[in-house]
């Protein structure tokens, strides 16, 4: 079962702040503009208009090597 999750910090210009997840607690990884956008659980919800969700906190950027 898919969950979802709301996406906090990071790049402006990310496609969305909801995303879908497969494990919740695990971190995520979002490939964007030749990298990884990466976000950590926190013990926090947000209220959206698809519900209250887990906050997901964004913590570093990698790069795709090339």
């Amino acid at each position: 079962m898919a969950h979802k999750a709301f996406l906090e910090g990071g790049p402006a210009d990310l496609a969305t702040q909801v995303v879908l997840i497969d494990t919740p607690g695990q971190d995520l990884k979002i490939r964007h503009r030749g990298g990884y956008e990466h976000y950590r659980e926190t013990p926090r919800r947000e209220d959206t208009a698809e519900g209250t969700l887990r906050v997901y906190e964004w913590w570093e950027r990698t790069e795709i090597a090339e």
